[in-house]
């Protein structure tokens, strides 16, 4: 995991543009992003001194200095990469086949081997978390390209005399280019907490910055000084196989098993997170099935002993069972108050609440005991149906097929098991009418947007025309499609940036086995009820973990999503004076109204609805 940098110059650039030196403003753009890679720093450009490339190293695999980076194979191709590429081995073995030769051990040249070998189809061979640039001197092309769910970030900007492009948007402000919020995306974040445009991946928080989508390429081409961008793999929905709940479980576990044991592969120590969740723990069992007898795992969490929702006790199961080397963090109020601007620093753009703190302050726990690779849990959730808000859509998925009596049963187990889910006229009406029930939905948003009480009828006026940009909901017939809605559209995306911002600040790697697209892809083909089923979320993963992890984590009830006790943090006086300041700066933008700072700051929950205090404060200190 790295950071990379790059500027392009059109032929016909003159003294007088804002590039005139691109080794110089390269430089700035990877001081910009040095956390990214502690470990070295590299640069190159072309004879003709149009392209400069540049990267921030972190040493995982091949440490050697023939691994650093930009990295020139076959005297055609040069290339920065940020990421692992898991399967690299074997890809190495096939290209070797083939007739490659290799100088080093690294991944980055078997991506660069991989390129001329199939060229742009390179990107369906990689099992990985990848953003890398490849300049053809040959062709005079950019072949740029990102993993398939985003977990590697990759901002371009363009005008008609440059392209300049990075793993995090501050390299790009380092040499001028303006940092704007899209005025359009800071309302839906203060009205809905929204962070994406689900219909448009380029669109960032800032405007004229763009993002490369997940599972999609880009061509630059030097002649023609143009862009273009093309999806590569997508997730299909649609698909469905015929297995017995045990089949399924057995290569699920063998899928599962192989990408833990390509995400181990590390020239420096490898740890794993744990919340205590069946996820981490679940990692945590694969793990310990392939380590060496003997050996101990350091594994990194935050506890708040005394909070409600603090997960200590499950800690303790799957410390006492498999001998882990535990090491505990406890972030508090005054730590996030300390850390806030750094943490808006590295974010770059807004966030929802404080749980991410938590994931800031485990990573940073990592770095002081030098473990470099983290292995953690994200990913789950979204593919395996873990969350509680997709039980009324399976419900409504049971239904939908006119299944009344089944309907009913499940929901009674679900019941049973005090799982939390909403359940109505409206949910039956949803299930026979999904279109119906998405523009409705679709509705509600546009109303809370578009009618918010603080925000200022200036803002609405600036904002004029682009009332439904942002605003949209999938039509579910089925589990499936809410699924791939947050897995592709909106909601994983948020969740992997805040990962790789929060390991970044402190030159750590996270890797997330639960996102090997062939994993993936298995689990989108199994049925429904192997998702939720017989009163529980994550059904398939609780029955391939049950003889493997402490019953208390495998069958625990309650859903916990990594929270810290914001509640009571927002009740702090000094943090309370921080959210008046932010929002006296929001009214001085004219963003919110004047009499918003009369009204008195409501302390939410981490994960409460109508967040607004937590939002203004983020928003604040983001722009």
């Amino acid at each position: 995991m790295c950071g990379i940098a790059g500027i392009l110059i059109a032929h016909q650039s003159t003294e007088t543009v804002e590039i005139p030196d691109g080794l110089f403003h390269l430089k700035k753009m990877t001081d910009a992003i040095a956390h990214r890679g502690p470990d070295g720093e590299g640069f190159w450009n072309n004879d003709a001194g149009n392209v400069f490339l540049g990267h921030r190293r972190l040493a995982v695999i091949d440490l050697s200095p023939a691994a650093a980076q930009p990295l020139r194979y076959l005297n055609r191709y040069t290339i920065i990469h940020n990421g692992e590429i898991y399967n690299y081995l074997e890809l190495r073995k096939r290209l070797q086949q083939s007739g490659y030769v290799f100088q080093t051990q690294s991944d980055t040249e078997v991506i660069a081997a991989a390129y001329d070998y199939w060229e742009e189809k390179c990107v369906a061979q990689l099992d990985g978390m990848f953003a890398f640039a490849i300049w053809d001197e040959k062709t005079k092309e950019l072949f740029a390209a990102r993993d398939r769910f985003g977990e590697k970030p990759f901002y371009y900007y363009e005008d008609p005399e440059h392209f300049v492009f990075a793993s995090e948007m501050k390299a790009l402000w380092a040499i001028g280019i303006e940092k704007t919020y899209d005025k359009k995306m800071m309302l839906n974040y203060l009205t809905l907490g929204q962070l994406q445009n689900p219909l448009d991946k380029e669109q960032t928080f800032f405007e004229n910055i763009y993002s490369l989508p997940p599972a999609s390429f880009l061509k630059f081409n030097t002649d023609e000084f143009s862009v273009r961008t093309e999806k590569y793999w997508n997730l299909n929905k649609e698909i469905k196989i015929s297995i017995s709940p045990e089949e399924a479980i057995e290569r699920f576990n063998e899928l599962f098993q192989r990408s833990v044991q390509r995400c181990l592969r590390s020239d420096v120590p490898v740890g794993s997170s744990l919340s205590g969740g069946l996820d981490s723990s679940s990692i945590i069992s694969a793990i310990y099935e392939q380590l060496p007898k003997g050996n101990k795992l350091p594994s990194f969490s935050a506890v708040f002993p005394g909070f409600e929702k603090d997960e200590s006790k499950y800690i303790q199961s799957m410390t006492q069972q498999f001998g882990l080397d535990n090491f505990q963090v406890t972030p508090t109020a005054d730590g996030l108050i300390r850390d806030f601007e750094k943490l808006c620093t590295h974010q770059e753009e807004p966030f929802q609440s404080s749980g991410i703190y938590l994931q800031y302050k485990v990573y940073e726990l990592a770095k002081q005991h030098q473990v470099k690779v983290l292995l953690d849990g994200q990913g789950a959730d979204e593919t395996l149906a873990g969350y509680t808000r997709y039980i009324h859509w399976y419900l409504q998925e049971v239904l939908s097929r006119h299944r009344t009596g089944a309907t009913q049963t499940e929901r009674q187990k679900l019941i049973k098991n005090k799982q939390a889910f909403k359940w109505g006229p409206k949910n039956i009406m949803a299930a026979f009418l999904p279109s119906h029930a998405a523009i409705q939905l679709e509705k509600r948003d546009y109303r809370k947007t578009m009618h918010h009480a603080s925000i200022t009828p200036g803002y609405y006026h600036a904002v004029a025309g682009r009332d439904w940009e942002g605003i949209h909901k999938p039509i579910v017939t089925k589990l499936n499609d809410i699924l791939y809605f947050s897995s592709m559209k909106m909601g994983l995306e948020e969740l992997l940036r805040f990962s790789d911002r929060n390991s970044m600040a402190h030159g750590t790697e996270v890797r997330l086995p639960f996102l090997n697209h062939q994993l993936v892809e298995f689990i989108f083909t199994l049925p429904a009820q192997y998702k939720i089923h017989e009163g529980w979320t994550k059904w398939l993963l609780r029955h391939a973990m049950k003889n493997k992890l402490p019953n208390e984590v495998v069958w625990r009830t309650e859903k916990i999503g990594f929270e810290p006790p914001q509640l009571q943090w927002m009740q702090n006086p000094l943090l309370q004076e921080f959210i008046h300041e932010a929002k006296r700066k929001l009214v001085n933008e004219n963003i919110l109204s004047q009499k918003t700072l009369d009204k008195k700051i409501e302390p939410k929950a981490a994960y409460a609805d109508s967040n607004y205090d937590w939002r203004y404060l983020c928003a604040a200190h983001i722009i």
